[in-house]
């Protein structure tokens, strides 16, 4: 198992940041969210909360197998995301 440094380090932590970086430009490209402030907001954050958890289950360590835990904790918030897309 890969020691990492940082949450930074951590691949689905950098897919992550690169979903949200991608939902927040098909939010701004799109003229369908301008109107529906609720479901724009709430795509955005559901899209960084995947990158928020990673971080913060790095940030805790409080499992052996902790990695593990991190995927459980994003797969949810990427899935709800990706649902309103």
């Amino acid at each position: 198992m890969a020691k990492f440094n940082s949450f930074e380090e951590i691949i689905s932590w950098q897919k992550a940041r690169e979903l949200n970086k991608d939902i927040y430009n098909l939010i701004i490209e799109n003229k369908y969210f301008n109107n529906d402030f609720g479901l724009r907001d709430q795509i955005r954050r559901s899209s960084i909360s995947i990158s928020s958890n990673i971080a913060e289950g790095f940030e805790g360590r409080p499992l052996k197998s902790s990695f593990a835990f991190y995927i459980l904790l994003k797969l949810p918030q990427e899935s709800f995301a990706r649902n309103y897309i």
